[in-house]
């Protein structure tokens, strides 16, 4: 005698038990077609999203993806989850950007990062600015690298960061530029002559560079290679005031920005400022954050970081050359000079 199977029955406490985590790293794993790539972007292993989707079919009762395909692919039951999975996840963003609109006590937490060359300048105030706005906010603000504080803006370790590199996937962020600054060389005064050709004078004597690992030293060293330009570089630093240092005891030359002269400030009155001899480039600070998770708190915190810097400009440059406060410039949400 045979014994017929009877299908599993889902009641509705299985469902209950799906959580918005699992419903996140599912829409991932679709959105990137690879549970390793979907652990990237939201900042986990590999193990946890295999271990997040394997529940969900386990209270589902059905399998999610076709596995034998690459990129991973949705089977029917998959397709219609993830048409619910969508909706329930923008319903809570919306929520929670309502939520924070209406109640800034509903902030628990929030993580900042700034960029190195603003830290000392601009992030005390700017975390009194926040502490005014959310007293109950529980702040925590660290400074780094731009890639470093983008990466991190990317997997989730940080709210909201102020850095010259945008996230691979732009489009999942709101951007705010807030400066756009030229890249300029300097040297210990006295070195270049100004009335002679500035171009011919850097050739004799030591480029000073920041490291290639660095944000700094890619942008410079990627803009050299387009122009064709090589000059003799003995030496690289991570940070300015050793590139600084280096330059005044060997006699060399930097190229750098008005920005990491300020953070300087012990050099900065040792050093003169150069237009590039070349084509010239800039680098664009911006304040960023994940679209629809913190309400209007981006844009506000994005115009009060523009009235620092921009008082940070008039204050510190005022022994700088005239043409660097004119291209050292504050920006609006459209990117245009205010």
């Amino acid at each position: 005698m045979s014994v017929q199977k009877q299908p599993s029955s889902r009641s509705e406490s299985d469902f209950a038990d799906i959580s918005l985590r699992a419903l996140q790293v599912f829409c991932a794993v679709e959105e990137t077609g690879s549970m390793t790539a979907a652990a990237t972007t939201i900042g986990t292993s590999r193990s946890a999203v295999s271990q997040q989707i394997a529940n969900l079919e386990t209270l589902l009762g059905a399998r999610l993806l076709d596995r034998a395909s690459r990129p991973l692919v949705l089977t029917p039951t998959g397709v219609t989850l993830l048409g619910y999975a969508r909706r329930i996840l923008t319903a809570m963003a919306e929520a929670q950007a309502e939520l924070l609109g209406s109640s800034p006590s509903v902030l628990a937490a929030l993580r900042v990062g700034v960029i190195d060359d603003l830290d000392a300048s601009i992030t005390p105030e700017l975390v009194k600015h926040l502490h005014g706005h959310f007293p109950h906010v529980d702040l925590a603000v660290s400074s780094g690298r731009s890639d470093d504080l983008t990466r991190q803006l990317e997997k989730r370790q940080a709210d909201i960061v102020l850095s010259s590199q945008v996230p691979t996937d732009s489009l999942r962020f709101e951007d705010f530029p807030i400066l756009r600054e030229p890249f300029i060389v300097v040297a210990p005064a006295g070195l270049i002559d100004p009335a002679r050709d500035t171009g011919e004078q850097l050739k004799q004597h030591p480029y000073i560079r920041y490291n290639d690992g660095m944000p700094m030293g890619r942008s410079v060293a990627q803009h050299l290679r387009r122009l064709r330009l090589e000059y003799n570089s003995p030496a690289s630093f991570d940070a300015s005031r050793s590139v600084f240092a280096m330059a005044r005891d060997c006699g060399g030359w930097a190229i750098t920005t008005p920005l990491c002269l300020l953070d300087s400030r012990a050099d900065r009155h040792l050093m003169a400022c150069f237009k590039l001899p070349f084509a010239g480039c800039s680098r664009t600070i911006r304040l960023m954050a994940r679209h629809d998770e913190f309400g209007d708190l981006p844009g506000d915190l994005a115009q009060a970081a523009r009235l620092l810097v921009g008082s940070l400009m008039r204050r510190e440059m005022a022994g700088f050359p005239e043409w660097v406060a004119q291209t050292t410039l504050i920006l609006g949400d459209d990117g245009e000079p205010i």
